[in-house]
């Protein structure tokens, strides 16, 4: 078997770039990821270096990484307590519906675009990126957070409803008749339903499987699973994280304890690849020109963010500081994003690169938000977790 010199020394140098940049931002007491998506930025189109052997490889490593993430953090929560939390959280879906879409609609209708480009938009705006947020919240130590339930509760929910969006997405972009829209958007949500029902009924049994007193055992089989599932989650336009989330939450105790052990380096180094590739998808050529109005949706949108992890924080009874934090976690957007703009091609022209633009200063900026939203004022310090 031919192995490219290219590809190892490009793949190596990018691991010993992040490596060194990892070490900076843990000296600093900071998450790596925005220096991460930098890293992709310029290793991107018009970036400082190009990496054409690696790219192939980072793009399916990057599908890799998100699963992983998410699996890793429905592992940290039982389906009992989760289900009770988004019981509680269905209004806190509701008003991030509102405030978030919202804003990408009018966006869309100012600039001009069709109904698919404002539909595309308002998605966009919408989700954040449960993959960086998953990271975020391990990289800061707050997943015993009292808020860290509630933006949980939000993200799975926003991950639900793109299983109801992206189909409709799909067939309207592609001038397909409403019937269609309406068959896929039932047989997503049907089979969302019905994996949700049977991790909460026979989950249990995935645990005993996947346990092994072998390292290597517990690593392939809970791999495999979780591989496996996302799989058929995507095949019907659910979203292979949710597939993988589910699957975390089936594994409880014993088995939970076992699966975090033996995945989180191979989750460490897909997450890293993960966040290089989302640099790496935009064009920086494409996107300059747009940056101002890009910069303008970001600010109004983060903004909007911090108010519905407030509302559901509060729902909660989480104090103000920990409203803050819920709602800074919460304005980064990612890969749903990039997905949304990619479904409907280049039918709008300038959607591409100004939906480019917004997920990168929101994927830049909100880790940073994230990590001092605890400081950002006297008053914010008195009050407990």
């Amino acid at each position: 078997m031919g192995v490219s010199v290219a590809f190892l020394l490009e793949f190596g140098l990018i691991l010993v770039v992040l490596s060194l940049l990892g070490a900076l931002a843990r000296r600093w007491t900071l998450s790596p990821v925005p220096l991460y998506l930098l890293t992709g930025l310029a290793l991107g189109d018009g970036g400082i270096v190009q990496v054409p052997e690696a790219g192939e490889f980072v793009e399916i490593g990057a599908a890799i990484g998100v699963v992983l993430l998410l699996l890793a953090l429905g592992l940290e929560f039982s389906i009992e307590e989760f289900t009770t939390s988004l019981r509680r959280h269905i209004p806190s879906a509701g008003v991030d519906i509102v405030l978030n879409a919202a804003p990408g609609a009018l966006a869309g209708w100012v600039l001009g675009l069709n109904g698919v480009g404002i539909l595309a938009l308002a998605g966009a705006t919408y989700v954040s990126s449960s993959g960086i947020i998953a990271r975020l919240l391990s990289d800061l130590r707050r997943l015993g957070n009292r808020e860290t339930p509630a933006v949980l509760a939000v993200l799975v929910l926003e991950d639900f409803a793109m299983a109801a969006y992206l189909p409709l997405l799909s067939v309207v972009a592609a001038g397909g008749a409403w019937w269609q829209a309406v068959l896929w958007v039932a047989v997503a949500v049907s089979a969302l339903a019905a994996a949700f029902a049977g991790s909460y009924r026979w989950g249990h049994h995935v645990g005993r499987v996947v346990t092994h007193p072998e390292a290597e055992q517990s690593m392939l089989r809970v791999l495999g699973i979780t591989l496996v599932v996302a799989a058929l989650a995507e095949s019907v336009h659910v979203s292979a994280a949710v597939g993988a989330f589910l699957v975390g939450l089936t594994l409880t105790g014993e088995a939970a304890d076992r699966a975090r052990a033996v995945m989180e380096p191979l989750r460490d180094l897909f997450a890293a690849v993960f966040f290089v590739s989302i640099g790496l998808l935009v064009s920086f050529s494409e996107m300059l020109p747009l940056l101002p109005a890009a910069a303008v949706l970001a600010t109004l949108t983060a903004m909007t963010k911090v108010a519905t992890g407030w509302y559901a924080a509060s729902r909660d009874g989480v104090a103000r500081r920990g409203r803050v934090r819920a709602g800074t976690a919460l304005i980064v957007r990612g890969e749903f994003s990039i997905i949304i703009v990619g479904l409907i091609g280049r039918q709008e022209e300038r959607l591409v690169p100004l939906v480019s633009a917004y997920v990168l200063i929101l994927a830049v900026v909100g880790p940073l938000l994230t990590r001092f939203a605890g400081a950002l004022s006297p008053g914010l310090r008195k009050q407990a977790r």
